[in-house]
Order: C-alpha cells, then structure tokens, then sequence
C-alpha cells in the first residue's frame, strides 16, 4: 500500500509563501495536491504527471507551482501571494485520490 506524507505547512501572512512537500512510498504516474478548507469539502488544486505536465485549479494559477522529483518520490506545491482563503489541510494523493489519504499539513494565512 502506498503512503503519503506532506509536510511544509504552516502560519503566514497574507502575501506570503510555503513549500509543501510530499513524500510517496512508491512510484506514483499522476501526483495531485488537494485541499480542505474549513467546513468545505476536499478540492483538487493542481496534478503533475510523471513527464512534468502540469495542471491548476483557476483560483491558484499564477500563484501555486507544482513539481515533482522522481527519484525522490517526491512532489512539491510552491505557493506564492498567499491569501487567507488559501487556509485549509493540504494533501497529496493521485488524480482521482485513490490511497489511503494521508495526515495533510495544516496551511493558514492571516489577514
């Protein structure tokens, strides 16, 4: 079974940035980076696949970077201009969020 572990998040001012990163126990082709916002149900933000194609939800492009680092199994989600509505629980899962979710990283942006 694979594990997911992310990690990064953290408390910042509006405007700032966080470099959340995902570690995967196994070799994953499309990595996504979701997340939950208070009372709010789980959204998709952005997936890489394994060649580095990229996609973003429209209310993160141009500000959140995704990436990836295969030899390390690892996925990246660079977040710039952060706003307080950027707060939530980030995760890492596939496309279609097929694991077992993991613990996901606690990101809030104060005003």
């Amino acid at each position: 079974q694979v594990r997911l572990v992310e990690s990064g998040g953290g408390l910042v001012q509006a405007g700032g940035s966080l470099r959340l990163s995902c570690v995967v126990s196994g070799s994953i082709n499309v990595m996504a980076w979701y997340r939950q916002a208070p009372g709010k149900q789980r959204e998709r933000i952005a997936y890489i696949t394994s060649s580095g194609s990229t996609n973003y939800a429209d209310f993160v492009k141009g500000r959140f970077t995704i990436s990836r680092d295969n030899a390390k199994n690892t996925v990246y989600l660079q977040m710039n201009s952060l706003k307080p509505e950027d707060t939530g629980v980030y995760y890492c899962n596939t496309l279609i969020g097929y694991y077992d979710w993991g613990q996901g990283t606690q990101v809030t942006v104060s005003s």
